[in-house]
């Protein structure tokens, strides 16, 4: 489904770009005084990939981020429009350390730089979608993964589409 793909493409690239997910770390880290977090765009990955396989794959390098498309729903509201109505993205930050104590800190750290992304980016992303400025925050518990302890959490949202 194209609406499907567009959706997960707007948020990566939205990540991705000048003012987005690093720069929101780099201003994070900075005025915490904690040590830099690097992300590169290949960590920023666009697919549900469970853990154990992503670890198995290119996109196990950690600290990641998976962008993705829980439900699109066509609700029809805009009668002269060919789809009009909602997708629910998760954007799901992976960290993975050592040590349990340093899990808390990388995970709040990406969890703050996306919210903060999405909250300076409210309102019309053009191409149909718009971004009401809402969302959910959901942590895991830490297990152990790999060689390392991991932990998760999810930013879930939801995009207005309409489009012709």
């Amino acid at each position: 489904m194209s609406n499907l793909s567009n959706v997960v493409d707007a948020v990566a690239d939205l990540l991705r770009g000048q003012g987005g997910l690093q720069d929101s770390i780099n201003r994070i880290t900075m005025g915490e005084g904690l040590s830099a977090m690097i992300l590169s765009e290949s960590q920023i990955i666009t697919q549900n990939l469970p853990a154990d396989i992503a670890e198995r794959s290119t996109a196990g390098k950690y600290p990641c981020i998976h962008v993705y498309c829980e439900k699109v729903a066509n609700q029809l509201r805009e009668k002269s429009r060919t789809f009009s109505g909602d997708a629910e993205v998760a954007v799901e930050v992976r960290v993975s350390t050592d040590r349990v104590q340093d899990l808390d800190t990388q995970l709040n750290v990406l969890i703050d730089a996306v919210t903060t992304t999405l909250d300076q980016n409210r309102g019309d992303w053009g191409a149909g979608l718009f971004y009401g400025g809402a969302y959910d925050v959901i942590p895991t518990v830490v297990k152990h993964g790999g060689k390392n302890f991991t932990q998760t959490a999810k930013v879930t949202f939801k995009l207005e589409i309409s489009r012709n």
